[in-house]
């Protein structure tokens, strides 16, 4: 087997966390040996590496109802204001937003983030054409990458989402909501949202519902600056639980974020201590989605591509078996109207005569069946082409049926896909070790299961850990 050349996308990754975050640059390597396993098997090109099916910035969306709550925060928070225009509320397109060193903001097209993998978005036109022909086309329609110039965005994304209640219930509108909360490692979830009842809403919260264990979603409860005091706060907090709690929504952190629009004095700096205290785990997020999708990628391997490619090949075996049994039935009953008219029996049982007979069948039956093989396997390739755009794999499962197209393969009733063996198996076992070594590792920075105890006097001084911001747009 070949060695395959590391992704320019893996190279650049381990060059930007070498120094940044180790558990990151040594899942970036554990990324290529398991694009080593896929190569072999023939289910990726060469410069092609499964890192790409998951963005590694950290994510935050932003998703809100009706009102200006959404907008008003983004333009306070990050200092958006600083663009001619904000960030509207009436803005119909998921807009990723990202830091940029210039002066001068940019908004660029939804094909920015269609092909480039750095992006949550990569390659979902594949989706929008698969939902409904021709929205593939149009997806400037729906996304946009907007450029600020803010240090609150260094080393993070942050996704706008259209405003619920505004968003028409489409299919692309659902995929991308569904999208955006299933790949962000942080939900800014705005409460205006439950206030008015709509299609969207009630998708929203089944998202919510499906994954609200994970820990990613925060309600963030937009109210005037000047009604807020402990004992109202709490009661607002606690209402809000109840409300959200009758929806089937029993987890999430509620925070309050106090609005300046009916404020007496708008020029008062608003409290942000909350916010930025749960985004500077965010980071921390992303690395355990990242390390959650490498062991996802080794186990899809064993549990979904070789099963798809496995039924293929059965399905294949059992119809070329099918045609080549009727056109030997062919051959049988010719043999019984001959047989009947001739008495051809003698020659069969002549043992000079019978084995040439039965060379001669041989030699028909044997090129049929290759024949037949070659005929079936074409349209289990455009079977299994659909299936992959189906299940949105970016593994070549016809590449890899392909290989199996040997004589030796056509005759031998064999449905193991070739290259899947029990060396194979022991490669991503071991890849998975590797894998849940460096999830211990990352937990390590939070407690160490065997770190020592000491007395109050001889704990020993220990200098702050510094993180130096890595900026991902680099990559």
């Amino acid at each position: 087997m070949s060695e395959k050349t590391t992704s320019k996308y893996l190279i650049n990754l381990e060059k930007n966390f070498a120094y940044d975050n180790p558990v990151l640059q040594n899942s970036a390597k554990i990324f290529h040996e398991l694009d080593q396993i896929e190569y072999d098997l023939g289910l990726i090109d060469p410069e092609e590496t499964t890192a790409c099916k998951n963005s590694w910035w950290p994510i935050i969306s932003l998703i809100g109802g009706n009102s200006t709550a959404k907008s008003r925060f983004i333009n306070n928070y990050l200092g958006a204001t600083q663009l001619p225009s904000g960030i509207q509320a009436s803005n119909h397109k998921f807009t990723v937003l990202l830091h940029n060193s210039q002066t001068n903001s940019a908004t660029l097209p939804g094909t920015a983030l269609d092909v480039d993998p750095r992006y949550p978005f990569y390659q979902i036109s594949r989706k929008f054409e698969q939902l409904q022909k021709g929205e593939g086309n149009r997806i400037n329609s729906y996304l946009e990458l907007k450029t600020i110039n803010t240090d609150r965005l260094k080393g993070r994304l942050f996704i706008d989402s259209p405003n619920i209640s505004a968003t028409p219930s489409h299919p692309i509108y659902s995929l991308l909501t569904q999208h955006t909360v299933t790949t962000s490692d942080l939900v800014f979830v705005f409460t205006d949202v439950f206030e008015s009842a709509s299609p969207m809403l009630d998708e929203l919260i089944q998202h919510i519902a499906i994954q609200q264990d994970s820990n990613k979603f925060v309600y963030l409860i937009d109210e005037p600056l000047a009604m807020l005091n402990p004992a109202k706060s709490n009661e607002i907090i606690a209402s809000w639980q109840r409300k959200l709690s009758a929806l089937g929504l029993n987890t999430g952190q509620f925070i309050i974020v106090a609005n300046q629009q009916n404020n007496i004095n708008p020029l008062s700096k608003v409290d942000f201590s909350e916010i930025d205290q749960r985004l500077a785990n965010v980071a921390y997020d992303r690395t355990y989605r990242i390390l959650d999708s490498l062991e996802k990628n080794i186990h899809d391997i064993e549990n979904v591509v070789i099963p798809e490619v496995k039924n293929g090949i059965a399905l294949w075996k059992e119809r070329v078996n099918i045609s080549s049994l009727v056109v030997l039935c062919f051959i049988a009953i010719l043999a019984v109207f001959a047989e009947i008219n001739f008495g051809v029996l003698e020659f069969l049982i002549d043992p000079i005569i019978g084995p040439i007979i039965v060379a001669i069948l041989l030699a028909i039956m044997v090129p049929t069946h290759l024949l037949m093989s070659k005929f079936q396997a074409k349209l289990i390739i455009k079977k299994l082409n659909e299936r992959q755009a189906e299940l949105h794999l970016m593994e070549n499962l016809a590449n890899l049926f392909e290989q199996n197209l040997t004589v030796t393969r056509m005759l031998m009733p064999i449905t193991e896909p070739l290259g899947w063996n029990k060396k194979m198996k022991a490669r991503l076992i071991k890849l998975s070790e590797k894998t849940k070594e460096l999830v211990q590792s990352l937990n390590d920075n939070f407690g160490s299961y065997n770190e020592p105890i000491f007395e109050p006097e001889q704990v020993p001084h220990k200098k702050p850990a510094h993180t130096s911001y890595l900026d991902l747009s680099k990559l």
